[in-house]
């Protein structure tokens, strides 16, 4: 056995054998032509449904999107009107409130008076009733008295002896 290099003799096969890695003969052309009948084979069947798919989700999402940015912008001037709304509401609600307040404390200051008058008149009233019952008092007490002075007189007239 010779010592040789191993690469040296991987080189000597290589050499000796016809046709290597790319050889130009017939088949060349045969592999090149089922390379191309390859690629229109899977454009055909795999790629063009593929690439079809993916341009229909592409397009999805961009509808979504701006369907989605519609809904999104509508939903704002809707909450901005609605905040607006709420708003104006709350101030005609305290607008009524104060207004209500004010009515309600005009009625009792109108009902407070007119209690007054009604309270003055009844006083008024009794008043004059208590004149009237006193006058009524002092006119039966001075008949009682002029009663009473003329039975005393009487009493002391019949009493005396006649002279």
């Amino acid at each position: 056995m010779i010592n040789l290099p191993i690469w040296f003799l991987a080189e000597e096969i290589n050499n000796k054998a016809e046709g290597g890695l790319f050889d130009f003969n017939a088949t060349l052309p045969l592999m090149a032509l089922q390379f191309l009948i390859l690629m229109v084979i899977l454009d055909i069947i795999f790629y063009k449904p593929v690439a079809r798919v993916l341009d229909d989700r592409d397009e999805y999402i961009r509808n979504s999107l701006t369907t989605a940015s519609a809904s999104l912008n509508k939903a704002n001037e809707l909450t901005i009107q609605y905040e607006q709304e709420l708003a104006s509401a709350r101030k005609e609600a305290q607008e009524l409130i104060r207004s209500s307040q004010k009515e309600a404390q005009e009625v009792v200051l109108i009902q407070i008076k007119d209690a007054q008058k009604d309270a003055e008149m009844l006083i008024a009233e009794a008043s004059k009733q208590l004149i009237l019952q006193k006058e009524e008092a002092i006119k039966t007490l001075e008949k009682q008295v002029e009663t009473l002075s003329d039975q005393i007189k009487d009493k002391l007239l019949s009493s005396q002896p006649m002279v």
